[in-house]
């Protein structure tokens, strides 16, 4: 598009460009037929927002709090839970349940690894490596002897 990525949309109730400011970085929502466009155990994203991520065990992993794509599959993203923030991609290898309907996702947690520490997590600093207080070039620690008025230019 000549100003950018995005869409150019018109609406009947919005009348000029300056009205349509007002609608600059909002959410569309359209009122669709569900039977029509989803076929049999798909869902919309924001159905499966708010659903709680169990594991096999009945532990509580946390809450899906939003929702992205990564190449051909989705991928949710847990929060508030015992381990913290995690992706839960959305492969049947890892989910075993999928009840977005009841509110309910049961994955299998030891596929996830959630126990190892995270990825992300920062290691340790290590402690700062101490200079030794002499010099190679003399035991004066980098001073001049009292005195010394060379420049360190040879004659």
């Amino acid at each position: 598009m000549a100003d950018g990525p995005g869409w150019w949309l018109t609406f009947r109730e919005v009348a000029d460009r300056a009205s349509a400011e007002a609608l600059r970085d909002v959410y569309l929502e359209a009122e669709v037929a569900r039977d029509e466009v989803l076929g049999p155990g798909e869902v919309f994203w924001h159905e499966v927002v708010g659903a709680r991520v169990v594991d096999q065990s009945g532990r509580e992993l946390g809450v899906v709090g939003d929702v992205y794509r990564a190449g051909v599959a989705e991928v949710y993203v847990v929060r508030d839970g015992p381990v913290g923030e995690f992706d839960l991609p959305a492969v049947k290898d890892v989910i075993r349940e999928f009840t977005p309907e009841r509110g309910v996702i049961v994955v299998d947690a030891a596929v996830l690894a959630l126990e190892e520490a995270a990825v992300d997590t920062p290691r340790p600093a290590a402690p700062a490596k101490r200079r030794p207080r002499w010099s190679r070039h003399g035991k004066a620690g980098g001073r001049r002897p009292a005195g010394d008025t060379a420049t360190g230019a040879s004659g």
